[in-house]
């Protein structure tokens, strides 16, 4: 990017709380005008819309589809539809030229926020991205009305991506004889997922399927699993699937109720890849992902390559060494030999179809990773503090480090939606990992204690190293 920051696009698009800026209808309207103008470079292309279950959506869908249409771009209404389908159909529908989501992912109801897909399903470069925010400095001029867009709705989107949900597994592989409860959030899976698995022979048990515009996410999902805990164990079922509100992300419980994380999906999804000689390369993980990972799929010859927090940078990783699966510890598992983003529904299939294939239970799977006990404490940031520039702070790390004597780790990064310093610690024991991790972050609070920002306020150098 040349040093240059982006005014509005973060890490997963543009999202806020609904009538806060940016998530105003007024600035939406001009987005999607501005979209259409950069991405169909003064020609009359094509843009799908999709969204999550939440109340504002509608709001959006309608600011997005007046300034695309400004633009002179066609629109294809998709209605509610999981963000991993609108990458699958932006490269499959009509020649489209790129695919936009209204979601908020698993954020609450009152948040929410606009993602794009290129033509090809993946997310747009940073270049992309920093030209729609230049056009949006630019007067709102409206196409003659001969060459506006027309809006249509394609009533057959979500038969088409169950079908390809359903083709990322053997053809000759059935899902009959396993009993699941499948959670989706009350969000944008609700009408896809349980037809999905039952379609492949199992029995579902369906829960968070009735959307009522404020209920995403709401006690249920990814994000909040003693839902799917309760239900898997009241139903006697072997396994529980949980997706959260935009389907992007999934996390599992085993038929004792116990959680299968990320970290864990992914190491089971890697182990069956490596023995079936279809793991070219790393693992990508990320600076969280738990060292019991590393080390289990050291134990298989398997390097794990670890980018920054963010689905964006592990797919960066894996598209620029040439690799094929990478995730985070949230469940955001990516496998591109499959598709070009993250996908709840096509990890989760990943893992039962070697489940089925080992003839193995998903608490039997699990065991092949010890994971190691993980801490966090989140510290308030002072505004323009670096640890890294910090004598005391680094002083403190080092103590750490030398009581963990190589069996963990210690990490100290910014967060990237909220003013916190957040403190990990990782280690064999977890007693010790909890009091090291409170012993560094009041070292980390202690440093800041007579900190002053230089800039006067300013948002300034928020690194941890």
């Amino acid at each position: 990017m040349g040093g240059r920051d982006k005014r509005y696009f973060g890490t997963d698009g543009i999202r806020g709380r609904v009538g806060q800026p940016p998530i105003t209808p007024d600035f939406v309207l001009k987005l999607g005008w501005a979209a259409g103008r950069v991405l169909a470079d003064g020609g009359h292309g094509s843009v799908l819309i999709g969204k999550d279950t939440r109340i504002s959506g509608y709001m959006f869908e309608s600011a997005l589809q007046a300034g695309l249409s400004a633009a002179g771009i066609d629109i294809l209404l998709l209605g509610p539809m999981p963000t991993p389908a609108i990458a699958y159909l932006t490269r499959t529908l009509r020649g489209a030229q790129a695919g936009i989501v209204i979601s908020a992912s698993h954020n609450p109801y009152y948040d929410n926020g606009i993602k794009f897909f290129s033509a090809e399903g993946a997310k747009l470069p940073d270049a992309v991205e920093l030209a729609i925010e230049d056009m949006l400095e630019q007067p709102m001029e409206t196409r003659d009305s001969a060459a506006l867009g027309k809006a249509e709705r394609v009533n057959d989107a979500a038969g088409r991506y169950i079908e390809f949900c359903k083709s990322t597994i053997p053809s000759t592989l059935s899902l009959k004889g396993l009993k699941m409860v499948v959670d989706c959030a009350h969000g944008a899976t609700y009408h896809v997922a349980p037809h999905v698995f039952e379609e492949l022979g199992a029995e579902v048990i369906p829960v968070g399927t009735e959307p009522d515009g404020l209920n995403i996410n709401r006690a249920c999902g990814a994000t909040h699993l003693e839902t799917l805990q309760a239900q898997v164990l009241a139903a006697g079922a072997d396994l529980g699937i949980a997706l959260d509100g935009d389907g992007d992300r999934v996390m599992m419980v085993d038929h004792r109720g116990e959680v299968v994380d990320g970290d864990e999906l992914l190491f089971i999804i890697a182990r069956s890849r490596h023995e079936a000689g279809r793991l070219p390369g790393s693992v990508v993980g990320t600076v969280m992902s738990n060292l019991g990972l590393e080390h289990a799929l050291a134990e298989l010859g398997v390097e794990l390559a670890r980018a920054a927090v963010g689905d964006r940078y592990v797919l960066e990783m894996l598209t620029r060494n040439g690799w094929v699966l990478g995730g985070e510890s949230s469940g955001h598992i990516i496998c591109l030999d499959r598709t070009t983003t993250g996908d709840g529904i096509v990890s989760a299939l990943q893992v039962l179809a070697a489940m089925v294939q080992a003839g193995e239970p998903l608490h039997a799977f699990k065991a092949g990773m010890q994971k190691y006990p993980q801490h966090m404490v989140n510290v308030p940031l002072v505004p323009g503090f670096d640890c890294r520039a910090s004598a005391a702070v680094q002083q403190a790390v080092q103590a750490v480090e030398a009581e963990l004597a190589r069996r963990g780790r210690v990490l100290l990064r910014p967060s990237g939606t909220e003013p916190v310093i957040r403190v990990m610690v990782e280690g064999e024991d977890e007693s010790q990992v909890r009091r090291l991790a409170q012993q560094l972050a009041d070292a980390v609070a202690e440093a800041q204690s007579g900190f002053r920002d230089p800039g006067e306020g300013g948002a300034g150098s928020q690194a941890c190293g």
